[in-house]
């Protein structure tokens, strides 16, 4: 009887479940086979009633027939929970854990092929570029390349972890944070430390913030309240100060990116027309950028009008400043005139032009976040291409000979690249 009543609960949970999953989930499960659970659910739930009666003996009833008709009623009910459990089982496997291996052995195979692809790419490139006169220096290559394949070879088994999986960006900050300790280690015990080294070591304290930041808007309730890092560094300089910051710190990191941008726009782009309207277009779009952050602010009152144009028009302006200015620099390429410059500028200052013109609403569509963003991102690109050329230097080569890329550089490169992206609010 405990068994049954047991069951029945269980059932009435699963039950419950796949009346919640169903109405909320987008892929759901099968129209057929649900109602084919749901009906053996109704029919073992008219029984039970019926399971009662049997088991409150009456005064008339014998002993033993009531045993008999007792037992056999539940080992009924039993079976008939025990089919329903059964069968929802069968049909979360069919939906969960049933895969196309088919399908997955097509996409490992050409996982697969692409990499041994770009490695018979990168063997041919190398060894075009590689004069004949010039050796690579394998007493310095081979230490590097042997770290960088072991933090490449960390990365990919914490992929078959589920929980560091779940902690993808902490684990690829620790490596990355990893490799520029030992770098840096590496400069000190040489006697050529360079402060891109440090920075670079900095930066990565700057990115773990941002990422438990942005996983913490991730967590719900109680849990990021009391151990969670952003709570404990509320906790030590208080909520208002956090709340300050939060809203002040954007508008910061956005002045420092504008700057770099222009910076950018003066050196890479020539066309003097071009130059000065992807100028003008930067410095509109992130005046609205900003202006949308401080409408949304609690810091400052703002009036009804206010807070439409800031919430509603100032996004509009910087899509179609992108927009026009793209627009514009597509025009001049094909239309302009062509310049005395050499194709490889071209190349940079249209790229240039171009990266400036969208600049702006990547920033809108990345959030608050999103100048951080940009600020690490640009940072960091600039420490690595520093690095890169201080190991050119170290290395004696020329910028066209072969092996100029440092592996460790490339590998930072890629663990950055995916910090960047749990940086903006990814999970």
């Amino acid at each position: 009887m405990r068994y049954a009543e047991v069951l029945c609960v269980n059932s009435w949970q699963v039950k419950r479940y796949i009346d919640q999953y169903s109405g909320s989930s987008i892929i759901g499960f099968s129209a057929e086979y649900l109602h084919h659970v749901e009906e053996l659910y109704s029919k073992a739930q008219a029984n039970w009633s019926e399971v009662l009666k049997p088991t409150c003996p009456s005064e008339t009833a014998k002993g033993e027939e009531f045993k008999e008709s007792a037992s056999s009623a539940l080992q009924l009910q039993i079976d008939a929970y025990s089919s329903f459990l059964e069968s929802f089982a069968k049909l979360a496997r069919s939906a969960w854990t049933e895969f196309d291996l088919w399908l997955m052995g097509t996409g490992l195979l050409l996982m697969i092929l692409s990499v041994i692809t770009q490695a018979y790419i990168l063997v041919r490139l190398n060894a075009v570029c590689q004069p004949s006169d010039q050796e690579c220096p394998s007493s310095r290559i081979i230490p590097k390349l042997s770290f960088a394949f072991t933090l490449v070879t960390i990365r990919a088994a914490s992929l078959l972890s589920n929980s560091y999986i779940l902690a993808e960006g902490r684990v690829t900050n620790f490596l990355l944070a990893t490799s520029c300790i030992a770098g840096v280690w590496s400069s000190a015990t040489n006697g050529n430390f360079t402060i891109e080294e440090f920075i670079f070591l900095l930066l990565n304290i700057f990115a773990r913030f941002g990422i438990e930041l942005g996983m913490s808007k991730q967590i719900a309730g109680p849990t990021a309240t009391k151990d969670h890092p952003v709570s404990i560094i509320c906790d030590i300089f208080g909520s208002s100060f956090c709340n300050v910051s939060m809203d002040i710190f954007p508008i910061i990191s956005l002045a420092m990116v504008t700057c770099i941008v222009l910076k950018l726009i003066a050196y890479a782009v020539h066309q003097r027309f071009l130059k000065y309207f992807i100028i003008c277009g930067t410095i509109l779009s992130y005046a609205f950028i900003a202006n949308y952050w401080a409408s949304e602010s609690t810091l400052l009152s703002h009036t009804k009008a206010v807070q439409e144009i800031g919430r509603s028009l100032a996004p509009r302006f910087v899509y179609a400043i992108g927009g026009l200015s793209l627009v514009i620099s597509v025009l001049w390429r094909l239309f302009a005139p062509v310049d005395s410059l050499k194709f490889n500028k071209r190349i940079t200052s249209l790229s240039a032009a171009m990266l400036c013109s969208w600049s702006p609403t990547i920033l809108m569509l990345l959030g608050r976040q999103g100048a951080f963003v940009a600020l690490i991102c640009i940072t960091g690109a600039w420490c690595i291409i520093m690095l890169q050329q201080k190991y050119q230097k170290d290395s004696k080569l020329d910028i066209t000979g072969s092996c100029v890329a440092n592996p460790v550089s490339v590998t930072q490169w890629s663990l950055l690249a995916v910090c960047l992206f749990y940086l903006t609010g990814h999970w």
